[in-house]
């Protein structure tokens, strides 16, 4: 732990190192990706066994769609902490809230999958889900100013490494907007907008090799 002084009236700012807080935070992504399987349930007709199967498809992708999301969420919170030389309160608890959202997405993931399988309220469904990775979105950013502006980075990254790492973060919020409002009025092209921001974001980051 780091005493750093802050502020005109230079108040002592306690810093951390960031090891326990991602240790914590991968507990929790695990968790997380462990509990979508929850939402999948077998058919109770063992007669049309194949037929009830093939029913389920609408939570296969939901749990498809929600495993890949929180998978690239943990690969780019890897990418935002390998940067990171401490880390104070404010970042502990902006942290939090993160991991409290991605807690949530089982849920989200749950309502997308029984609305697509009953064919009705897709379009709210959807725009749920999506809502839900957008506070995610929010959240990055929230962290990155906040690591980038309290000087809490690595002092070998340099500030064009940080810009790009920031906008990569700063287009998710506007990607998933998109999807969110697309979502709401014609919800299987907003199914298809949020997966496709999936795999765009497993692609690495310029930033992130300095």
């Amino acid at each position: 732990m780091v005493r750093a002084r802050r502020g005109s009236a230079h108040l002592p700012r306690l810093l951390r190192n960031p090891g326990r807080l991602v240790a914590f935070s991968d507990a929790v992504f695990a968790i997380a990706v462990t509990l979508l399987v929850l939402e999948i349930q077998p058919p109770e007709d063992f007669g049309h066994l194949l037929s009830g199967l093939g029913d389920l498809w609408p939570s296969y992708l939901a749990y498809v769609m929600s495993f890949l999301n929180i998978g690239q969420v943990w690969v780019n919170h890897h990418v935002m902490f390998d940067s990171v030389r401490h880390v104070d309160r404010a970042i502990l608890f902006l942290n939090t809230v993160l991991l409290m959202v991605i807690g949530f997405l089982p849920f989200s993931t749950s309502l997308l999958a029984g609305a697509l399988r009953a064919d009705d309220g897709v379009g709210t469904a959807i725009v749920f889900y999506g809502t839900t990775l957008f506070a995610a979105a929010v959240l990055f950013n929230l962290i990155w100013a906040h690591l980038r502006r309290g000087g809490l980075l690595e002092p070998t990254l340099e500030p064009a490494s940080a810009r790009s790492i920031g906008r990569r973060f700063a287009v998710a919020l506007v990607w998933i907007g998109i999807g969110i409002v697309i979502g709401a009025f014609v919800p299987f092209a907003g199914v298809v907008i949020i997966a496709a921001f999936t795999p765009a974001y497993y692609l690495p980051i310029r930033g992130e090799y300095g």
